[in-house]
């Protein structure tokens, strides 16, 4: 395997003292996991933040071996992991995307909806402009899945905190059934904090 691809960073796991294993989105091969030398060192750190948009040049020497990857930061979401909604929101769908995907599909439309997804949770001047997105977001990852069906009009916050509501089963039964990690924790988080903004 050899690849060289933009690509949106939705996991980082420590692996050993100083390295860690990513798992990255891209347009053309989807999610694919891959060692990073030095991940966890005082260059790297920031950029091996889920959000962030990397430039990764991926390599294995077999199809069985886990891919090293060389990553370079293109657009970094760590301003935005100060403030708690963004925070919150670039943690679920990311900790989402990375636990619903299976590695290794191209999943084109994903890849461009959460990249503008990600842009708008950090560009918007508050969670209403990115709300209707965050639950078209959640919709098209189930029918992208085989769970979904089509894609409702959305009518600001209020219609958006609904659809969040209605997705939250079907994500959990379909999505997320067979992950060991309690991925919707931060699904919780983000709501509660939805929640607060009122509508």
């Amino acid at each position: 395997m050899h690849l060289s691809a933009p690509a949106i960073l939705l996991a980082a796991r420590p692996h050993g003292e100083t390295a860690v294993i990513a798992r990255m989105l891209t347009e053309e091969s989807g999610v694919v996991a891959a060692y990073v030398a030095g991940g966890r060192g005082r260059q790297l750190r920031p950029v091996v933040i889920p959000g962030n948009l990397v430039e990764a040049e991926i390599r294995s020497r077999s199809d069985s071996q886990l891919p090293f990857a060389r990553l370079e930061l293109s657009q970094s979401r760590g301003p935005w992991l100060s403030e708690p909604l963004p925070a919150s929101a670039i943690a679920w769908v990311c900790a989402l995307t990375a636990s619903a995907l299976p590695e290794r599909n191209p999943y084109p439309s994903l890849y461009a909806a959460l990249a503008a997804l990600l842009d708008a949770i950090c560009n918007a001047p508050s969670a209403r402009g990115w709300a209707p997105a965050l639950a078209s977001y959640e919709i098209l990852l189930l029918r992208e899945l085989g769970y979904g069906g089509e894609r409702p009009e959305i009518a600001g916050l209020g219609a958006a905190l609904e659809i969040l509501d209605r997705n939250e089963a079907q994500i959990a039964r379909y999505l997320l059934a067979d992950t060991r990690a309690d991925v919707l924790a931060a699904r919780t988080v983000l709501r509660q904090r939805l929640g607060r903004i009122g509508t």
